[in-house]
């Protein structure tokens, strides 16, 4: 599996665990992101990582900010981008099994390290259920190519 990571300066030391944490179960981490405090663009460094993935690049994308809010909403002006905030492993979880999500965000002032690997670990085992999920994922593929959806 193969990963692509981004963060801002509100999540250096979030994505450097993180980073870690991926290296240490065998998985290839493309670093997109800052190691440094200086202040950049969230918005600049989402877009890295979604086009990561919607390219096929990588498998999929984690992208952090101060939040995940800003960072998840870039991420998702992306075609193709299922980008999800968690805060704890559950969400994480049902992000993948439900929503298929490709990219997992959290807040680098929100989550702390060891609650983070618990949400990527989440994120990374649970698989896409299909079924009346992958309809759904239908639908939000036509909201993004017409703006409108057809009820069931």
């Amino acid at each position: 599996m193969k990963i692509a990571i981004a963060n801002d300066h509100g999540a250096v030391e979030l994505k450097m665990e993180i980073v870690k944490y991926l290296e240490d179960q065998g998985i290839e981490v493309i670093n997109f992101g800052v190691d440094t405090p200086e202040s950049v663009d969230y918005p600049i460094q989402g877009l890295k990582v979604a086009n990561a993935v919607v390219n096929g690049e990588v498998d999929r994308g984690i992208a952090l900010c101060g939040t995940g809010i800003g960072i998840s909403i870039a991420c998702n002006k992306v075609k193709g981008i299922r980008a999800v905030v968690c805060s704890e492993p559950f969400s994480a979880k049902l992000s993948r099994q439900h929503n298929n999500s490709n990219i997992l965000c959290m807040g680098g002032r929100v989550v702390g390290p060891e609650l983070a690997k618990m949400i990527v670990q989440e994120w990374l085992d649970a698989e896409f259920q299909g079924g009346r999920h992958r309809r759904r994922i239908g639908e939000i593929r036509e909201i993004e190519e017409t703006g409108t959806v057809k009820e069931a």
